[in-house]
C-alpha cells in the first residue's frame, strides 16, 4: 500500500449485510459504525442487549448511510448461537460480511455454558459454530467474506489437545494465547476447504495490534500502559475493515498495523508456523465439530 489506507477507502456497502459480534464497544463498535456508515445493513451481535442498545443509538445518531440492527448472541452458550442463527436465518436471505471479533481476554478462569474454559469457548469454538450455521447464507452471497479477529499472541499459543480447558494448569495469558491461535488455524483450514468446495466465499483474519478496549479489562499490568502504547479503537478497526472490504483481499491473508505490528495503519502480516500447520488444523476442526455439534455442509470437500 503506497497511502495509508483508511476507513475513507471503504467501497460503498449498500445493499450488503453484516454481522460484526461484540459491537457494543471497542473494535467491534467501530466495525459496526464505519460499515453502517458507509451504507451497510450492520446486524450488532451482541451478548448484552443493555449496553448494545445505546451502542447502537450512538451509532444512529450519527445518520449513517446504511442502519444497524441490535440481535442477542451469546458466544459463550452454544444454544444462544444456535438461536441467534435461526433468528437471523429467518430475517434475512444474504450475509455478506461475517466479522468473528467478539471475545474475552486474560480472565481468572471460568467456563462457558457448556463447560469450556471460557477463551476457548467464546473466542474459538463460540465463533466456529455461528460460521457454520451460517455458511449457507454466505455461500449464497456473491463476494462473501469471513473475518475472525485474531491477535499477535497467538505466536506464543500452543493447542493442548490433552487439556484443551486448561484444567491443569490454567494461566489467563495461556489461555488467550490457545485461542487466538485457534482463531488461526481456524481461519486456514476453513479457507482451504471453501477452496475444495468450489465456494467463492472468503476466510481472512485481522488482529487490532495494541488497542485500548475493554477486552483487556482484565489485566491491570496491560491497562497502566496503554496510555503510552495503546491506538485507539478507531486506529485498531483497520486491519479488520481492510480484510473486510478491500479490493485485493484474497482467501487465508492476514492483516495487522504497520509499525511492528502495534499500531499503525493496515498491512498484510505473516502468522507463526503454528498456525499453518494443516494436521493440528485437521483435528482442531474436528474436535470442534464434535464439542459444538456443528458439522460444516461443504459439498466436495469431503467432509
Amino acid at each position: 500500500m503506497t497511502t495509508p489506507w483508511t476507513e475513507d477507502h471503504i467501497p460503498d456497502q449498500t445493499g450488503r449485510v453484516a454481522i460484526v459480534t461484540g459491537s457494543n464497544s471497542g473494535i467491534g463498535w467501530e466495525a459496526a459504525r464505519a460499515l453502517a456508515n458507509k451504507g451497510a445493513t450492520v446486524i450488532m451481535a451482541c451478548r448484552s442487549i443493555d449496553k448494545a442498545t445505546p451502542a447502537a443509538d450512538q451509532i444512529n445518531a450519527l445518520k449513517p448511510a446504511g442502519k444497524v440492527v441490535v440481535m442477542a448472541l451469546d458466544l459463550g452458550d452454544l444454544a444462544s448461537v444456535r438461536a441467534f442463527a435461526t433468528d437471523f436465518r429467518q430475517n434475512y436471505q444474504r450475509l455478506d460480511l461475517l466479522i468473528n471479533n467478539a471475545g474475552v481476554a486474560h480472565p481468572p478462569y471460568g467456563k462457558t455454558a457448556q463447560g469450556f474454559e471460557q477463551q476457548f469457548g467464546i473466542n474459538h469454538l463460540g465463533h466456529f459454530a455461528l460460521t457454520g450455521l451460517l455458511l449457507d447464507r454466505l455461500g449464497a452471497t456473491p463476494g462473501a467474506r469471513i473475518v475472525t479477529v485474531s491477535s499477535i499472541s497467538h505466536r506464543s499459543g500452543i493447542i493442548h489437545f490433552d487439556d484443551l480447558n486448561l484444567e491443569r494448569n490454567y494461566k489467563p495469558s495461556r489461555g488467550y494465547a490457545q485461542s487466538k491461535l485457534a482463531n488461526l488455524l481456524f481461519t486456514y483450514e476453513l479457507q482451504r476447504r471453501l477452496v475444495t468446495a468450489g465456494q467463492s466465499t472468503l476466510a481472512v483474519a485481522a488482529h487490532p495490534g495494541w488497542s485500548a478496549t475493554n477486552a483487556l479489562r482484565h489485566s491491570s499490568f496491560m491497562r497502566r500502559l496503554n496510555p503510552m502504547f495503546a491506538q485507539p479503537p478507531k486506529m485498531g478497526v483497520l486491519p479488520t475493515l481492510y480484510a473486510a472490504t478491500a479490493p485485493d483481499v484474497r482467501g487465508g491473508d492476514f492483516f495487522g498495523p504497520s509499525i511492528l505490528e502495534l499500531r499503525g495503519y493496515p498491512k498484510k502480516v505473516d502468522a507463526s508456523a503454528s498456525s499453518h500447520d494443516e494436521a493440528v488444523a485437521r483435528r482442531l476442526w474436528a474436535i470442534s465439530e464434535e464439542l459444538t455439534q456443528v458439522k460444516y455442509a461443504l459439498a466436495g470437500s469431503g467432509i
